[in-house]
């Protein structure tokens, strides 16, 4: 029996070497492993107050954001009654363009009925009213010294008022 106990002994030796090497290995994962707990626990910490500062300042970025919301609103406010009155304008515009050239376009048929040394409408005044002032201002003749554009212009700004 002798041999035999020699021989379980031996075996029992051979089976706890790589158990003694195992238990050395997982010795030193553990340490490693509590090691990094440690800093698992502060990136934990670090991530809870970074949590904490996002969650506080959300109501100052929502205050913020509703303040600059209504200086804007307002401005969208004032830029609609501003295009409103830019199209009031360019609508007027339009109105005035297209009245100057029915104007230019008759005068120059007047032009061309007219005899050359002969002054517009017989060389007879034209009254106009101004304000609360009554203007009278003799028709120029055709040779006078203002162009021809200025004339349709005068006459244009006389009719509209």
């Amino acid at each position: 029996m002798d041999n035999f106990e020699f021989i379980i002994n031996i075996s029992i030796i051979v089976l706890l070497i790589p158990t003694l090497i195992y238990a050395y290995k997982l010795n030193k994962n553990l340490n490693l492993l509590r090691q990094n707990q440690n800093s698992l626990a502060k990136l934990v910490e670090a991530l809870n107050d970074a949590t904490f500062k996002a969650e506080n300042s959300i109501p100052k970025l929502k205050s913020v954001t509703e303040h600059s919301s209504e200086g804007l609103k307002e401005v969208v406010d004032n830029a609609k009654t501003l295009k409103d009155d830019l199209m009031f304008i360019n609508e007027r515009a339009d109105n005035l363009a297209d009245r100057l050239e029915n104007v230019i376009r008759d005068g120059r048929t007047i032009k061309e009925e007219t005899p050359k040394n002969a002054s517009l409408f017989g060389g007879k005044k034209n009254t106009f009213q101004t304000g609360a002032k009554k203007v009278e201002d003799n028709v120029f003749p055709i040779e006078d010294s203002r162009s021809e554009a200025e004339m349709e212009l005068l006459k244009a700004l006389r009719s509209i008022k």
